[in-house]
This record gives C-alpha cells, sequence and structure tokens, in this order.
C-alpha cells in the first residue's frame, strides 16, 4: 500500500460502468471517488481521461459474459488491466450494490488481494476468435447434416444404415440426385465408388423409398447449407493460417506473452508450435490450432503443469468435512479448450499401439469411460505444458506400457492364475529374432 498510488475498481455491465478511484494520502488516509459512466466509446474514452487525472497503476474490473471488452479494449494501452473472477470476490448477501462492488474491487486491490486472470495479447485473442467461430460453424456443419439423416428417414431412405458417412462422395453424389428428382435405385446406387461398390445390392435396397416434391426441396435446401457451410469451414482455415504465420513473438519479459526458448536460444514460432501439437496421438491440426489460441506459447503464465490443467477445467474439486473426503467434480474451466482436448481424448483412445488408448482401457474398466476420457484429457494437456516448455515432440511410451513397468507382478499373477485352472506353467522366452 504506497502513499499517491491510485487503485481503481470497476464494476462493469452491459450500459454502465461503476468506477471507484482510491488512493491513500500523506496522513495514511484513504481518499475515494466514485463515478458512473455509459459503455459507449465515447464515454469510455471519457473514463479514460477520468482515471489519467490521478495516478493510477492498475485498474481491476468484474464484468458478467463479454462487456468487460470494450472497458478493456480502451484502457488497455494506458493502464494495467486486471480481469478478477466474480467468484472470488463475492460480497455478504444483502450488502450488494454497483457502487460497493466497485469499492470492494479498489479495497482488495489497495491490499494486493486480487488475482488477475489470464487474458493473452491481441494476436492471440484474434486467433481465439477465429478458431471459436470456426467451431462454431463446424458445429452448425454438424446439425444440418444430422437434419439431413433425419429427413432421409422420413422418406423410408436408410442410406446411413449402409454408407459411413452421408457426406462423403458417393453418398452425397446421390444424394444430389435423388433431390434432382432421380428415384431409380439401381440409377442412384451406380453412382458409389471405390469399395462402396462391394455394397450395390444393399445400396439399391437402402434408396428404395418414398420421396415426394417437398422432400426433394428440403433436401436440396439443406445440402446447398452444407456447401455453404463447408465454403466458410474453409475461407476460416486459410485465414487462421495466414494470421499464424503473422503473428510475431514479442519479448517475453514485454506481456507476458512470449514463448520459451530451445537451448539455442531460438524462440518457438506458432506455426512450430502447431506441428508439435501435431505429434500427438489424437490431436490434429486444426485441434492444435484451438489449443494454443487458448493457452498461447508461454507457459511461465502457468508455473506448473497441474496449474495448467485447472485453469482448463481438467482438476478435479476438493469436498472435504468432518475429516471426510467426497467425490468432487471437475473445477470449472476454459470451455473452447476443454471441448477440443475431449474430442483429442476419443480419438487417442481408439489410436492402435498408443500409450494414450492404453491408459483409456486401464481407468475406463474402473472408473467408467468418461472419467477416463476426461483423465486421458489432462494426460493430453499435461503433455503439451512440457512440450511448449521444452521444445520437444511427443514421445509415446508405447501400449505394453503398464505391463513392462510391472513385468515380473505381471507374470507372477497369471502364472499363479493358470496353476488355479489346474495348469503346470513352463515360462520359456521367445528367442530373439535373427
Amino acid at each position: 500500500m504506497e502513499k499517491g498510488t491510485t487503485y481503481v475498481g470497476l464494476d462493469v455491465h452491459k450500459k454502465t460502468v461503476v468506477a471507484c478511484r482510491m488512493r491513500v494520502t500523506a496522513d495514511k488516509r484513504i481518499e475515494w471517488e466514485m463515478k458512473t459512466f455509459e459503455t459507449m466509446t465515447a464515454d469510455l474514452l471519457r473514463l479514460h481521461d477520468w482515471l489519467s487525472e490521478w495516478e493510477v497503476k492498475q485498474v481491476a474490473l468484474e464484468s458478467t459474459a463479454d462487456y468487460w471488452k470494450p472497458v478493456f479494449n480502451i484502457l488497455e494501452d494506458g493502464f494495467e488491466v486486471i480481469l478478477v473472477n466474480a467468484q472470488h470476490v463475492k460480497k455478504v448477501p444483502g450488502r450488494k450494490t454497483d457502487a460497493t462492488d466497485a469499492e470492494w474491487l479498489a479495497e482488495l486491490m489497495l491490499h494486493g488481494l486480487l488475482r488477475a486472470s489470464f487474458i493473452p495479447a491481441k494476436p492471440q485473442r484474434v486467433l481465439r476468435e477465429l478458431t471459436r467461430y470456426r467451431t462454431t460453424v463446424v458445429r452448425e456443419r454438424g446439425r444440418v447434416v444430422n437434419r439431413v439423416e433425419k429427413l432421409l428417414e422420413s422418406t423410408n431412405i436408410k442410406l446411413s444404415s449402409v454408407v459411413t458417412d452421408v457426406m462423403g462422395v458417393s453418398a452425397k453424389a446421390m444424394l444430389r440426385e435423388l433431390a434432382a428428382g432421380v428415384t431409380e435405385p439401381q440409377a442412384l446406387a451406380e453412382l458409389a465408388k471405390g469399395r462402396l461398390r462391394n455394397k450395390l445390392q444393399a445400396l439399391e435396397a437402402a434408396l428404395t423409398g418414398t420421396v415426394d416434391e417437398h422432400h426433394r426441396f428440403l433436401l436440396a435446401q439443406q445440402l446447398g447449407h452444407i456447401d455453404f457451410l463447408d465454403e466458410q469451414i474453409e475461407v476460416l482455415n486459410q485465414q487462421i493460417s495466414q494470421h499464424l504465420e503473422q503473428m510475431t513473438r514479442p519479448p517475453a519479459d514485454d506481456d507476458g506473452s512470449g514463448a520459451s526458448e530451445n537451448e539455442t536460444g531460438e524462440p518457438l514460432s506458432w506455426s512450430a508450435a502447431v506441428e508439435l501439437l501435431d505429434t500427438i496421438p489424437g490431436i490434429d491440426r486444426r485441434t492444435a490450432e484451438v489449443i494454443l489460441a487458448e493457452i498461447g506459447l508461454d507457459m511461465s503464465q502457468f508455473p506448473t503443469a497441474d496449474d495448467l490443467a485447472s485453469w482448463a477445467g481438467f482438476a478435479p474439486g476438493n469436498h472435504q468435512s468432518g475429516g471426510k473426503r467426497y467425490s468432487g467434480r471437475t473445477t470449472k474451466g476454459n470451455r473452447p479448450i476443454g471441448a477440443a482436448l475431449n474430442q483429442a481424448a476419443w480419438a487417442a483412445s481408439r489410436t492402435k499401439g498408443s500409450f494414450l488408448k492404453a491408459r483409456y482401457h486401464r481407468l475406463a474398466t474402473r472408473r467408467g469411460k468418461k472419467r477416463a476420457i476426461v483423465a486421458i484429457g489432462r494426460s493430453i494437456l499435461v503433455s503439451i505444458w512440457y512440450m511448449l516448455s521444452r521444445q520437444e515432440s511427443y514421445q509415446d511410451l508405447g501400449a505394453d506400457y503398464y505391463d513392462q513397468r510391472r513385468k515380473e507382478t505381471k507374470i507372477s499373477y497369471l502364472t499363479t492364475q493358470l496353476s488355479k485352472l489346474g495348469f503346470v506353467v513352463t515360462l520359456d522366452p521367445v528367442p530373439a529374432a535373427a
């Protein structure tokens, strides 16, 4: 608590911002002023000037939803802005107003009791917006594909029972002809390509249905919508790739957004980081872009891998009372990275010959599939923390890691089980290959 230093608390809403500036006078008394501003750009500029009248070092703001972003955009360059978690600064129920909230934030900052939320540098925030919108478009495409399958069911067309993907090359060609008015199952089945031609008879049976005029109209509209979304996804992919190439790494001591350096002192670029994460089973380039957009390259933002897992919502909650420890749900964390890690975990659980697949099946047997997926997602995130910190590619432990780790114990267990079943067990090692 320094004399003359001003601390500011902002309680941000959609239409108004309640500001409280507080400082310690020479006679060790606390002086403060309160003022309310609207959230239009001109009003926020007046807020900036009002804060500049005193020697403001830090500004703490609390907000719901994304209402903090306009305020942050205006104050970012002139002050050190700290976004705080509303759960960390709750007041006593029944004594809460906008004015007291702003005053409470300023007082907590005055005593150094606030912890800042992670807000990346502007280039990374741009990458976040691009990847998050692409995820929204991809999900919308999935919803439209589901509508296509629902429409086909109402026409007695059972195409999804024969083909793996109704939006594949062959299936999509059949649907286009169906929307154009072709109803002969034989003609539609002949559009099959590749290995799908081995199922011509099944295709003819699946393509036999009762398609009316309004079905063709709806199918044509849905296919056109999917084509539009495919174009949007491709445009977004190109824009994200261009932005990754244009992003430059600022110094690590500038704003905390810099990346780690390897032994030669060379910084890790964003494109190289994407390639690095692509070596992890279950993670492709698009998933790597989403993860990096959320966590960045500088792992100093997260002191340990456990801190990163907790921030992302992949850490168990603590629930203990009366000396008893109860089951705790995972903490609330970053939703975009949570969705990406869950998707990557499901893909990794199906990757043959990988440690993550072996770990998944080991956990799913005892704890269930969903808990196993969360554990796999955490393992992937911990690996990412070390990979970005050390600039090392993913090193898979192998599918037989658990067997080799306690090899003698497993041999003894299996031998005992066979002996109980009435067998005499003799173990002879497999001769080495010539």
